[in-house]
């Protein structure tokens, strides 16, 4: 996954209007809670060969973080 399909999905899984790029905090994002949270999980356990854990992500900054949880 590139970097733009990648933002494009944790778009659509945050349900956000927000401009987001790899270097936004997601401290600064309104719609990062624990639905997103989740839904990014279940996103990256389904999509990618390794499994992440929830605290991998809790302990994510920015949205690059993510993204190298996820294509990782």
């Amino acid at each position: 996954m590139n970097e733009e399909n990648f933002i494009k999905k944790l778009v659509e899984l945050m349900d956000t209007e927000a401009k987001i790029n790899f270097s936004t905090k997601l401290a600064d994002l309104e719609d990062w809670d624990s639905l997103s949270m989740v839904s990014f999980f279940s996103f990256c356990n389904t999509n990618s060969s390794r499994k992440i854990s929830p605290e991998e992500i809790k302990s994510a900054q920015t949205v690059e973080d993510l993204f190298k949880l996820a294509t990782a």
